[in-house]
């Protein structure tokens, strides 16, 4: 138990934080007049919702953009250790890249890239 006791202190300190702004925007919290929500100095008003729905390709990029952002929160702690292990770590980030290059040669035979 010794060993989780600093990860145990900082999710209590996290869970203190989230619960004191909680509390706090239930006491300050005020409703808000339509004329302090309206369109101020930023062009015309809105044409639609704020939360309209999006064209279906969108979530496909979105996906391959997640797919990349992952690959390079694996490319960091990589680049740190590549110097000490040496030609293994080279060949597995190599076999990384490829699983990736073959999902996105995948997603583009299956037309996810494709505009019209």
């Amino acid at each position: 138990m010794g060993r989780y006791a600093p990860v145990l202190a900082m999710l209590g300190l996290a869970a203190a934080l989230v619960g004191t702004l909680y509390l706090a925007h239930l006491r300050t919290a005020v409703a808000a007049a339509p004329s302090t929500v309206a369109a101020f100095r930023s062009g015309l008003p809105a044409r639609e919702h704020a939360v309209s729905r999006f064209h279906v390709r969108w979530y496909a990029v979105s996906l391959l953009f997640l797919a990349f952002d992952v690959e390079m929160l694996f490319m960091y702690p990589w680049a740190v250790v590549v110097a000490d292990v040496g030609a293994p770590a080279v060949a597995e980030m190599f076999v990384f890249l490829g699983l990736l290059m073959a999902g996105v040669v995948y997603a583009g035979r299956e037309g996810a890239l494709r505009w019209a």
